[in-house]
């Protein structure tokens, strides 16, 4: 497992998304999860990601704090390379509300952003 600071990190997570993550995590009552955004096969486009809480530590992994709420990210081995650069927000808006993946090297997606290439 190797351990980031956010400046090196592979993903970034907005101060926004942060805040979100750590609310959810308090309203379990749960301080040992962390943020785990995987890359899998799947979805309109071929590729497919995949944010859950997860309490696991998998050889690999890169683990990444964030924040002044230390929300911990993770992501395996074979993911980081699809998310070198991507940033992670949250929206809270009248048309959408939840995560939202800005990420450089997608070649395309589909329409409700779930997927990509």
């Amino acid at each position: 497992m190797t351990t980031e600071t956010a400046q090196e990190s592979s993903v970034v997570i907005t101060e926004t998304a942060a805040v979100k993550v750590r609310t959810l995590l308090d309203q379990e009552g749960r301080d040992d999860l962390n943020l785990r955004i995987a890359v899998q096969p799947g979805g309109c486009s071929g590729l497919r990601y995949q944010l859950y809480f997860d309490d696991r530590a998998l050889e690999g992994d890169t683990v990444t704090e964030f924040g002044a709420e230390k929300v911990k990210v993770v992501t395996d081995k074979m993911s980081t390379p699809y998310l070198m650069g991507a940033t992670i927000d949250f929206v809270d808006t009248i048309e959408k509300q939840g995560f939202t993946i800005d990420n450089p090297n997608a070649g395309s997606s589909c329409a409700c952003g779930d997927s990509f290439s």
